[in-house]
């Protein structure tokens, strides 16, 4: 009896308890269930879609099986894809201590599951595609949607349809601002419009560049320049692109000094008129530097060709059946003897020994190279029909070879940046004429020699190192203009500064042209009776208003003649009014010598005379020609916009019409020429 006493109340106790965790343990399986599956999530990747998919497959069929099942199916290939099951085993054992550790939790560690698995159940109700959460580790932990609820083949980087809408843009084709995006999208329409003013600005210097020749200048010392050098090939590799015929000069100046410094030979070199003597020693330094240049160029402009992304375009053209002329698979580096060489040999009793200058520039090789849309590259090594090795200064050799090609540019990079400035007016001088620069080597005392090397005389002038190496430059693109290159330019490449050059109007170097308007003067007395046969017959037919010899003599100083053989065969008359006008007019060329840019030439000449004069308005009355002008950058403008006192003149009888041109800066007018002079 004293015993079932006892056992009552023992069961008294007992029973409650069992009930109690009968109860508490029906209640803990979905909740440490769905505890393990965030934790596999999270502990797996967090990132990996797919993985996180099959383990919330898994869970959402097997979630109350046991562990050793669970261990199984996660290794399943028939749930799990090959890339992740091997590490899907690897969190087998990890799961399962989870869960044996969660059979031990503390009271306070089972009320924060049933909060978790509260607000799980919630999340999956909301019916939400995804939800990520920040846990207190600092972990994200996602819940996926069930998979018996989501469309078959639906991804989960799908858009909700519902979540979109159809809106009005603004006259700007911009989305309208509100309080949330107000500055991001104004942000947004300044870069905009300015890409798409640059891009359509840039767009008549990409098609008249397009297919013509460019040989660049590359001092070694650019070679080593480590924070542009890379930017410099992606600009090369851009312009080439863009469908220009590239021929690349690199000199070794600086690595072949670095290296006779190196040997204690750099204060032995002798030196006649500012060009090295090359021995046998100084040569073998000449090819070693030659070489790391070479091959920096290449290895640099192999990445930048690459770079370009034309090679998947071909292939997708090829694939489709379309053909093309160049493949810019193709576009490669190509070094070679494309010139020869010769010795200076002894001058003024200095042998001068393997140093040399151009001979023969090998223009048809050249040519093929570009027709199969490769880049050449030439260094400073020459070799002679005899197969000695000469030593030839890089910047001749690039003046000759633009000479020989007939190119349409030549561009010198400098390693120091300059630029000219006007003493009076303190304004940048980015343009000149060809005469302009030969007066300013003069007088600097700088001469060019016929067998390739510059020197300048010393003078009362102390200059720097940027000052001399700009002079040096400048005496080499006037060579190269004298040996037909229509353009030369000098150039520090800054980063982009060579597109801004080529593909910009404002342009960021300094631009040295032919002197296109050779033969064009100031009129004189002695010119009235030709200006007047030339204009008599437009005269005649209505074209021109009538102006008689008298009316022409009176007024010969207005009047330039473009001449030819002492043959007047262009004229044109300037005027000049209050404001900033002037007044473009009785501009004729003979019939023979139209179509040969001689009206263009004289347009010009007189568009730089306004410009210099400080006349930035220029206009033109016209009856007949109007489409002539308005082609060269003209605006039809009402009387009302002419000067007063040309406004007081003006024949209402004959109701010409007037054509306005505004000159902003010598720029304009260099892209002007551009357009006219190729």
């Amino acid at each position: 009896m004293k015993r079932m006493e006892q056992f009552e109340k023992i069961a008294i106790i007992i029973i409650p308890l069992l009930l109690s965790f009968i109860h508490m343990s029906s209640s803990f399986i979905p909740i440490t269930t769905r505890y393990v599956r965030r934790s596999v999530i999270q502990r797996y990747h967090p990132c990996d879609i797919s993985s996180r998919n099959a383990v919330g497959e898994l869970f959402q069929k097997n979630g109350r099986r046991t562990f050793g099942t669970f261990s199984t199916k996660l290794t399943d290939p028939s749930f799990v894809s090959k890339s992740t099951s091997s590490s899907l085993t690897r969190l087998s054992a990890t799961t399962e201590e989870d869960y044996q550790s969660d059979n031990f939790t503390s009271n306070n560690e089972q009320q924060q599951q049933s909060e978790i698995a509260s607000q799980l159940e919630t999340s999956e109700m909301s019916n939400q595609s995804e939800t990520a959460e920040i846990d207190k580790t600092g972990g994200i932990s996602v819940d996926l949607p069930n998979n018996e609820t989501t469309a078959a083949g639906s991804s989960v980087l799908a858009i909700d349809p519902t979540s979109i809408e159809i809106v009005p843009l603004d006259e700007f084709g911009s989305l309208p601002l509100n309080s949330t995006s107000s500055s991001s999208t104004s942000n947004s329409q300044i870069s905009q419009s300015t890409f798409v003013k640059m891009f359509r600005g840039s767009a008549n210097y990409i098609a008249n560049h397009r297919s013509t020749c460019v040989v660049y200048h590359i001092p070694g010392k650019l070679v080593e320049w480590q924070e542009g050098f890379a930017n410099l090939m992606d600009d090369i590799a851009l312009s080439w692109l863009l469908g220009m015929n590239i021929v690349i000069v690199a000199g070794s100046r600086h690595q072949i000094d670095q290296r006779l410094d190196a040997a204690d030979a750099l204060d032995s070199i002798v030196r006649h008129n500012s060009n090295r003597v090359t021995d046998a020693r100084t040569l073998r330094m000449v090819k070693e530097g030659a070489g790391f240049v070479r091959f920096e160029i290449e290895r640099q402009l192999a990445r930048s060709l690459k770079a370009a992304g034309l090679g998947s375009i071909m292939s997708d053209s090829k694939k489709k059946g379309v053909s093309a002329t160049a493949d810019p698979e193709d576009g490669n580096v190509i070094s070679g003897n494309f010139f020869s060489a010769q010795p200076f040999g002894v001058i003024d009793g200095v042998d001068y020994m393997y140093t040399g200058f151009v001979r023969r520039v090998e223009v048809e090789k050249i040519k093929q190279i570009h027709k199969a849309h490769d880049i050449v590259l030439l260094t400073n090594l020459g070799v002679s029909p005899s197969g000695e090795v000469f030593n030839v200064n890089s910047e001749s050799l690039a003046a000759n070879t633009a000479g020989a090609l007939s190119a349409s540019k030549i561009i010198f990079f400098t390693t120091q940046g300059t630029a000219l400035r006007s003493v009076e007016t303190g304004k940048m001088i980015q343009n000149l004429r060809v005469t302009d620069a030969r007066n300013l080597l003069d007088h600097y005392q700088v001469m060019i020699h016929p067998r390739g090397f510059a020197s300048i005389t010393p003078s009362h002038h102390r200059l720097s190192r940027a000052e001399i190496e700009t002079l040096i430059k400048f005496g080499w693109s006037t060579h190269a203009l004298e040996k037909g290159v229509k353009r030369a330019h000098i150039l520090y490449p800054a980063n982009g500064a060579l597109l801004q050059e080529l593909y910009t109007r404002d342009g960021s170097g300094t631009l040295i042209s032919r002197d296109l308007y050779e033969g064009i003067r100031r009129a004189d007395v002695g010119d009235v009776a030709g200006i007047y046969d030339l204009i008599d017959p437009l005269v005649k037919r209505g074209t021109l208003v009538e102006r008689t010899k008298n009316s022409l003599e009176r007024d010969i100083m207005s009047y330039y003649v473009y001449t030819r053989d002492n043959l007047i065969v262009a004229t044109g008359q300037l005027k000049r009014f209050e404001g900033g006008y002037a007044e473009i007019g009785c501009l004729v060329v003979s019939k023979d010598y139209r179509s040969q840019g001689r009206g263009d030439a004289m347009l010009g000449y007189l568009e730089r005379l306004c410009y210099q004069s400080g006349a930035a308005k220029v206009f033109v009355l016209s009856t007949q020609t109007m489409e002539w002008f308005v082609e060269r950058g003209f605006k039809e403008v009402d009387v009302r916009q002419l000067p007063p006192s040309r406004r007081v003149s003006y024949n209402f009888m004959r109701r010409s019409k007037i054509y306005m041109k505004e000159i902003e800066n010598s720029r304009d007018l260099d892209a002007s020429e551009l357009w006219w002079s190729n």
